[in-house]
């Protein structure tokens, strides 16, 4: 095997998609009297990259999480409630790679769940840690409680089987090292959540099983093409680790076919296109995605979801494809094109805007991680993106027909007319002042809505990060994200932008943020209701009770924590904010609220809205 060592500096700014980062403290070897399950795992998250393990105590994991305690190399974070803890756990894999969470049965795993199931669908290893019930419990018939009543304990693990690739139930010591090593190993080859039950009652209790020395967690050879880790051992037992990617090979005539049929596709065509999409990051497939780019001379753009993922200062960016709503000249560019590349492409109703792309099946090639599929006809499997896409850089012929059209034909950025003295803020006129914070050293984090279609339209400098659910889509998931990717990567300050609605499902977690001694901008968005289910369907329901939200903020800081917070009623006061959260307070988290009217919103939403009714509103097909 080949081996790659990388180093912990380049770990400061990246997205690690689908790489296992395991650059750790230096941790000490177990005495004999901690070779232990609960010692087990925390070695085992940290021998993968974690941590910070962010939890919510229950009687049932109490004893567990004293282990992950007493872990030299973890950092325990109490989250305010079990669905922010799997946020946060969601947004510090996105920043690091795999993230955990350690939350109490039922109770607590039945309240993560809608955040594990996020993180399935972005594709995020998550390790969903669970403390479970006394292990001379099962199969006694007895009602505990945390049940619904029924002696049957496997509710809430069949719930956990269709929101996580594999589940382990640890309630004997024989198989756990097998259970939990199989579990996270899995996590790291799927890029998926798992979930990890353990007995409360074993935890603590040592057994040969659990050796005393640091022995390195390993994959199978079939799934990564470099080793796992590298040790060095010191005279006191210290060990440090490096990264490794998580790969799987391709087939070699497979992947010669695919590349073959692909040149020969895209060299017949005279303007063709490449479009980014979400499934680039599982498959670590960013930096090939670039190098195709710089071979073929294609315009390059990304699907929503995918926005963060490539490098939008490269040349031939021309940005975010979305249908109706994409960026401007994007669409046409793409739909008028007469060869499609997407790469690792998600077409659910959200990136498609109700199903409404303008585009040939038979002038497509889709690209996802081990399959490559051509203008709906030839399929190659065990064909890795990454091997595809560097394979096909070499072969393809350079064009740069449809960026040369698209050059002739772009008319620059269009700014919001200049605001008038004390003029109600505008969000258009918000958003230009967010893009002049942006740098090397921040990351933006959307939360569903209105924030979808205006960060979209942000214009990301060299080094800056970008994270988005768009898929699940679940309201208040930035809130706990932007905990969990601050603390992955402190050397960035996140910039979150949340709506009142939004922020009203998750608020509690700016508390975390203080204890943890964050120094976020959040930038919350107070138009008085649901404003982008307004546009898809108006009704009473999409309004709710306004709060005094920089009081609700100062109320949970109560004097304990940096916070620094304003409320923003003009461009004058948000220049004002913005050089107070960037200047004299940008060791203190910056939370500004921004009043703008409940109708501001932008042209993209509107469209998306009423397009999005349509799909929502079809009639039955006739049987």
């Amino acid at each position: 095997m080949e081996s790659k060592l990388v180093s912990l500096n380049s770990c400061k700014s990246a997205t690690f998609n689908g790489v296992v980062p395991a650059v750790q403290p230096v941790a000490i070897r177990p005495s004999s009297a901690e070779a232990t399950l609960g010692n087990h795992l925390a070695r085992r998250l940290v021998q993968i990259g974690v941590r910070d393990v962010f939890s919510v105590p229950g009687d049932f994991n109490l004893t567990l999480l004293d282990h992950l305690i007493a872990e030299p190399g973890l950092n325990l974070i109490g989250c305010c409630n079990e669905l922010n803890a799997g946020y946060a756990a969601d947004g510090y894999a996105r920043a690091r790679g795999v993230g955990a969470c350690a939350v109490t049965f039922t109770v607590g795993g039945l309240s993560i769940i809608n955040a594990i199931a996020g993180a399935y669908s972005e594709n995020l290893p998550v390790i969903c840690i669970v403390g479970g019930p006394n292990s001379n419990d099962y199969g006694a018939n007895r009602i505990l409680h945390h049940t619904i009543g029924l002696p049957d304990f496997t509710q809430e693990l069949r719930c956990f089987q269709t929101v996580t690739c594999y589940q382990a139930v640890v309630n004997n010591l024989e198989n756990a090292p097998e259970l939990i090593d199989t579990a996270i190993s899995t996590a790291l080859k799927e890029s998926k959540p798992v979930y990890i039950s353990i007995s409360c009652n074993l935890s603590g209790i040592p057994h040969p099983s659990f050796s005393c020395d640091p022995i390195p967690f390993s994959l199978s050879p079939k799934y990564a093409r470099f080793n796992s880790f590298c040790f060095k051992y010191s005279q006191k037992f210290h060990f440090r680790m490096t990264l490794t990617t998580i790969y799987r090979l391709s087939n070699k005539m497979g992947l010669e076919a695919a590349v073959k049929a692909v040149v020969e596709f895209l060299n017949k065509a005279m303007k063709p296109v490449m479009v980014g999409g979400p499934k680039m990051r599982p498959a670590n497939a960013t930096n090939a995605f670039v190098k195709l780019a710089d071979a073929c001379g294609y315009p390059i753009a990304i699907m929503p979801s995918a926005k963060g993922l490539i490098p939008e200062h490269h040349p031939h960016f021309i940005g975010t494809y979305w249908g109706a709503v994409s960026t401007q000249l994007c669409a046409e560019i793409v739909e008028s094109a007469d060869a499609y590349l997407f790469v690792g492409p998600i077409f659910d109703d959200i990136s498609t805007v109700g199903y409404s792309l303008l585009l040939k099946k038979a002038k497509t090639i889709i690209v996802q991680p081990n399959l490559v599929v051509i203008g709906g006809g030839p399929t190659f499997g065990c064909v890795q993106m990454k091997d595809f896409l560097i394979t096909l850089a070499k072969r393809v012929r350079h064009n740069s027909t449809a960026y040369e059209n698209y050059r002739r034909i772009y008319v620059g950025d269009v700014h919001p007319q200049k605001s008038e003295p004390n003029e109600a803020l505008r969000v258009n006129v918000l958003f230009q002042h967010i893009q002049k914070m942006l740098s090397g050293e921040t990351t933006v984090v959307a939360e569903a809505g209105d924030s979808w279609f205006n960060c979209q339209k942000l214009k990301l400098p060299l080094g800056c990060g970008y994270e988005v659910q768009m898929l699940y889509g679940s309201i208040g998931w930035s809130v706990g994200a932007t905990l969990g990717y601050a603390q992955a990567v402190p050397e960035k300050r996140v910039i979150a932008c949340i709506g009142d609605g939004s922020f009203q499902m998750t608020a509690q977690e700016v508390s975390t943020m203080l204890r943890c001694g964050q120094n976020n901008i959040i930038f919350l968005i107070n138009n008085g209701g649901y404003t982008i289910e307004v546009q898809i369907h108006d009704g009473p329901y999409n309004v709710i009770k306004n709060w005094n939200y920089t009081g609700l903020v100062d109320a949970i800081c109560n004097g304990q924590g940096k916070c620094w917070t304003t409320k923003v009623r003009c461009e004058e006061e948000l220049i004002k904010a913005i050089d107070g959260a960037t200047g004299a307070n940008k060791d203190c988290l910056c939370f500004i609220e921004v009043i703008v009217h409940k109708d501001d919103t932008c042209m993209e939403l509107l469209q998306f809205g009423s397009t999005v009714s349509i799909a929502n509103s079809r009639l039955p097909n006739p049987r």
